[in-house]
């Protein structure tokens, strides 16, 4: 049997990773080793350690990293916190692949563990772009610490070769996100508004706001104009939910969570969950904000959506994806844009097979032999 580590240290992370570990938990020949960290162990966060054990899979491991603080120096002290428990982790406990997703900075350390303790790394979601975010250096650096890459597209698996990763070990799959809509059962949309508390009848909007980390101090102007925008518009009701621990998470939750309680037309969910969440998105009028859910999830599902600033900059995005920038009359005329447009699905993120097909090659490429060593593919210039 061999053993393969799925690490997910967030709500939204969990929710993508999860027709990957159902995947690996229903064949026979591996052994899922599930570890969870982060945001998922924390209260503030909604202690989403509950709805895992929910789900019924097994948790091999529970490694504590978050500090209090989530500035600069709290990142910084949580990546540490991370790199020393994911150290002590894979040396008591070592899985024979370690799978990480995306690019938080959390994951950077937990790659570094791995990479110290010569356990090969299959990476999820490489070669992608995102100007606004510190995630975009972590997610490359991340690449480079890997052994097998599974991009969400063959643009961004170009990306990752053009990064000198050789081609054979870099395989485009689509986006485990578009599993997750081909195979949950959503709720209906009378459901969703009974559950969440949405009026019936009326139009309404899923909000997901992160700070955009690669700005200074600007989250707090940012969700001022936000909330202004939405202000605006009594005419439709704003299904809020909470950000990342990221660097003004905190803040970010703070001003949104006083917006909705002052608003009469607005509620703040910290977490939704994942049928929740997508079933939310699908009967949605649109999606406005910066979460990347707006820019994978709401096009699959055929929902508009209102991506907000440079935190998403740099992505492929579907023709039902509005981008504005950050203020508020910007955003008042991107969701009247995204009110008139029309509800199409998008298929560019793949046809629901991802989790399946990593499988397949993880599977192939622990029978044949991982080996460590790689060196550096060079692409030749066309003269």
């Amino acid at each position: 049997m061999k053993r393969i580590a799925i690490i997910t240290a967030t709500r939204a992370e969990y929710g993508q990773l999860f027709p990957l570990i159902r995947t690996v938990a229903d064949d026979e020949e591996l052994d899922l080793d599930l570890i969870v960290t982060g945001t998922h162990l924390s209260e503030k966060h909604g202690h989403t350690l509950d709805a895992i054990r929910a789900d019924g899979y097994e948790i091999a491991h529970t490694v504590p990293i978050l500090d209090e603080d989530n500035g600069p120096y709290g990142i910084s002290a949580t990546m540490a916190n991370a790199m020393k428990g994911f150290a002590k982790c894979f040396s008591e406990d070592r899985p024979d692949i370690a799978v990480i997703l995306g690019d938080r900075t959390e994951m950077l350390s937990v790659a570094a563990a791995a990479l110290n303790e010569r356990i090969p790394i299959a990476h999820i979601h490489g070669g992608e772009v995102t100007f606004g975010a510190v995630d975009d250096c972590i997610r490359h650096a991340i690449t480079k610490m890997s052994i097998l890459h599974f991009t969400s597209t063959s643009a961004y698996r170009k990306r990752v070769i053009q990064l000198g990763e050789s081609p054979d070990r870099v395989f485009s799959v689509g986006a485990l996100s578009v599993d997750n809509i081909r195979t949950q059962e959503l709720m209906s949309g009378d459901e969703v508004r009974a559950d969440i508390g949405i009026p019936s009848g009326g139009k309404y909007a899923v909000v997901t706001f992160h700070p955009v980390t690669m700005e200074d101090d600007t989250v707090s102007d940012q969700i001022d104009e936000l909330c202004a925008a939405m202000k605006l518009r009594d005419d439709i009701f704003f299904v809020i939910t909470g950000a990342n621990a990221d660097a003004g998470g905190n803040t970010a939750n703070q001003m949104l969570t006083g917006f909705a309680d002052g608003c009469e037309n607005a509620v703040f969910i910290h977490n939704l969950g994942m049928k929740r969440y997508l079933s939310s998105v699908r009967h949605a009028a649109f999606v406005l904000g910066n979460s990347s859910s707006g820019i994978l999830e709401a096009p699959v599902l055929g929902t508009p959506s209102v991506n907000i600033g440079d935190r998403q900059k740099g992505r492929i995005m579907a023709e039902t994806v509005i981008s504005c920038e950050s203020g508020r009359e910007a955003i008042g005329q991107a969701m009247a844009k995204a009110l008139a447009t029309e509800h199409r699905q998008s298929d560019i993120y793949g046809d629901g097979h991802a989790a399946e097909a990593i499988v397949k090659i993880i599977k192939q490429s622990l029978s044949d032999g991982i080996s460590l060593k790689k060196g550096f593919y060079d692409i030749k210039e066309s003269r």
